[in-house]
């Protein structure tokens, strides 16, 4: 927790020292550096090096009757917990995800029973705390089997809400959730801030294909010129660029009014949208093979890149998921190519 080191201090939660290690004692207020790391994080830069170290921390001043909340070591994750803390003494138990999200996590199997167990026992929380409940965000109740947890260490799960942000509420209630609490959603404001992850991830990829058509683009009827590369070339990196923006941008955009269910369709249709627009603005002035080239080629794009948004959405699960990639992908990879054939054919007609 590098970046908090600040905040940070050493807490012995009026407990006995025989029988309580020391504790980070971590601040509800995130600083300009967190929103700083915040903002790198969502643009994709020094993702795989954020995690926080896992084991116990506190808010306030907790005791050995307060609440000991559950969460990931990324630190997106762990900071939106903490920030939600405000005036609350609480416990919050890390545990080792490999600096991956909770939902994430759940899934892959490292937010799950055997490390809630394994860190409940490493914390030694049994000496701190006099209760037994320990509260997981719903989101990791896919790798958390509740049963388990208790029988192997004498804890009970409470599932908390989606959002760490209902927490306070949560607990005046009872901790009893509404169902808007549980309820996810993926609403306009969840689609645009996973934007730009998936176009700082994505564009590195795109200049590798941009390279080698911005070259080929010198071809025009068997001859080859700097002056048809420059012209032709430009066309092609925008083009390629827009097929990108396509499913990059505006399929989450416009995700709940896309025809269909899978991401991959959805980013079918947006990728036809952009043909069209293309099309009646005279963007695209090519002959017929041009067109269909670049049809297939947009297309598939768009629908690949939309794909990215699988993961962070509600609208498909992990199974749906590896079926649309079974047929989606070998789909989308037939029409590139045959987008880029036709293409290159078309530079010697």
């Amino acid at each position: 927790m590098e970046s908090n080191k600040k905040e940070i201090s050493k807490n012995k939660s009026g407990c006995c020292s025989s029988c309580v290690p020391e504790i980070q004692k971590v601040s509800t207020i995130l600083n300009w550096m967190d929103k700083w790391e915040a903002f790198k994080l969502r643009c994709s830069i020094g993702r795989m090096h954020s995690t926080i170290e896992p084991g116990l921390y506190a808010t306030g001043n907790p005791d050995k009757k307060s609440i000991v909340l559950v969460t990931a070591n990324y630190k997106l994750s762990f900071n939106a917990l903490r920030s939600s803390l405000n005036g609350i003494d609480a416990w919050i138990m890390v545990l080792d995800t490999k600096g991956i999200n909770v939902w994430c996590a759940a899934g892959k199997g490292s937010f799950g029973t055997d490390e809630i167990v394994k860190r409940i026992e490493q914390t030694g929380l049994k000496e701190i705390i006099d209760h037994r409940k320990l509260i997981v965000p719903q989101l990791g109740a896919t790798g958390v089997a509740a049963h388990e947890v208790k029988k192997r260490s004498g804890f009970s799960v409470i599932y908390g809400p989606v959002r760490a942000s209902d927490i306070p509420i949560f607990l005046e209630s009872g901790m009893l959730a509404t169902p808007e609490m549980r309820k996810v959603n993926f609403t306009l404001y969840d689609r645009i801030i996973l934007i730009p992850v998936e176009f700082v991830v994505g564009i590195k990829f795109l200049f590798m294909i941009i390279i080698p058509f911005y070259l080929i683009s010198g071809f025009h009827k068997g001859a080859y010129s700097i002056d048809n590369m420059l012209k032709t070339g430009c066309q092609s990196t925008l083009l390629l660029f827009f097929a990108f923006l396509s499913g990059t941008v505006m399929t989450p955009i416009l995700l709940p009014w896309l025809p269909g269910r899978s991401f991959s369709l959805k980013g079918l249709f947006s990728g036809l949208i952009l043909l069209v627009v293309l099309y009646i603005t005279d963007f695209m002035q090519l002959n017929y093979i041009e067109l269909s080239a670049w049809a297939l080629i947009i297309t598939a794009i768009s629908s690949f890149t939309a794909m990215n948004f699988t993961g962070a959405s509600t609208y498909t699960s992990l199974s749906g998921v590896k079926k649309e990639m079974r047929i989606a992908i070998p789909l989308q990879i037939t029409a590139a190519i045959a987008g880029a054939i036709l293409w290159i054919t078309g530079r010697f007609i």
